[in-house]
């Protein structure tokens, strides 16, 4: 059987995590790694690899794995989809899903092809199981506890401002839903911790949460990229009340998006042209193998 050929676009820590991911799928071959610097400094654990500075210097790519910063997700996928291959990525700022999902799908049904957007863990993986949750109990309220645990994609925000050399943003539940943002920041010599405090707070990101900034002489002294998250759905079933559903785990942030990534990828594969989130594909689909296989094995 023919294998998925994926691009990873990409090689910070979710890309390097994805080429690990990739490897270990015995449905998929990396078609090569797209990179700033292209093939200089080639890291010893991709020399077996095509890697390029353009998507376009690869040969027969079925699925580009955007392993990007958030915000230039739309630029990357509207340029691959508009050349007949797939995309996913792992956008996660969860109140502009709705408009990205609406500018990618113009896109795709023009040419044919599949996107898979906010494909992390969450929005993502979570996003599945809160689904699953609600539909068992129909009327009800769910909360969702992050952490305490690196936001990758905070922290990638905050080392945008000016002034940040590095940055390392905590997500701390505080319960029922409401999270504590602790930001630590290693600064440019010269910068100003009031107008670099004041930037972080007034972002999207962390404008609708409480958010604490404190320098710190090294960044790399505090790093840990471990998280979880904590879901609880309280609700009724048909009519009957004090339904109590719960979903807990801990993890390797950025190992487990690049698994998920690898899933949606082979799941787009399998889509009919358009934009999606992983709320709308069958899960059967991010699994390798027969479906009657599956099937026997799974239900």
């Amino acid at each position: 059987m023919k294998k998925i050929r994926a691009a990873v676009v990409g090689y910070g820590n979710i890309g390097k995590f994805t080429i690990e991911a990739l490897e270990a799928s015995k449905d998929f071959e990396i078609a090569g790694v797209v990179r700033r610097n292209g093939a200089d400094n080639k890291p010893a654990e991709l020399a077996q690899y095509d890697v390029v500075k353009d998507i376009t210097e690869l040969k027969d790519v079925d699925v580009a794995i955007l392993a990007t910063p958030t915000r230039s997700c739309q630029e990357y996928a509207e340029k691959i989809l508009a050349m007949g291959i797939n995309t996913v990525d792992s956008f996660d700022i969860h109140t502009s899903i709705i408009d990205y999902r609406r500018a990618l799908m113009s896109v795709c049904k023009e040419h044919g092809t599949v996107a898979v957007i906010a494909a992390g863990w969450d929005p993502g993986s979570d996003s599945v199981v809160r689904t699953l949750m609600q539909s068992l109990a129909p009327k009800g309220l769910s909360y969702t506890n992050f952490g305490p645990g690196r936001s990758m994609g905070h922290s990638v925000c905050v080392r945008s401002k000016e002034g940040v050399k590095d940055a390392l943003s905590m997500t701390i539940p505080v319960g029922e839903g409401i999270h504590r943002r602790m930001v630590y920041v290693e600064l440019e010599e010269g910068a100003d911790l009031e107008k670099v405090t004041a930037a972080i707070k007034a972002d999207p990101y962390f404008a609708n949460d409480e958010t604490h900034v404190f320098q710190v002489p090294s960044v790399d002294d505090l790093n840990d990229v471990g998280h979880g998250v904590n879901l609880v759905r309280k609700g009724v079933s048909g009519k009957t009340h004090n339904q109590m559903i719960e979903f807990n785990m801990k993890i390797n942030n950025p190992a487990l998006t690049a698994q998920v990534l690898v899933n949606v990828a082979r799941a787009s594969m399998r889509q009919q042209p358009g934009c999606y989130t992983m709320v709308e594909i069958p899960v059967i689909d991010y699994l390798d193998g027969e479906r009657e296989d599956l099937i026997a094995h799974l239900v």
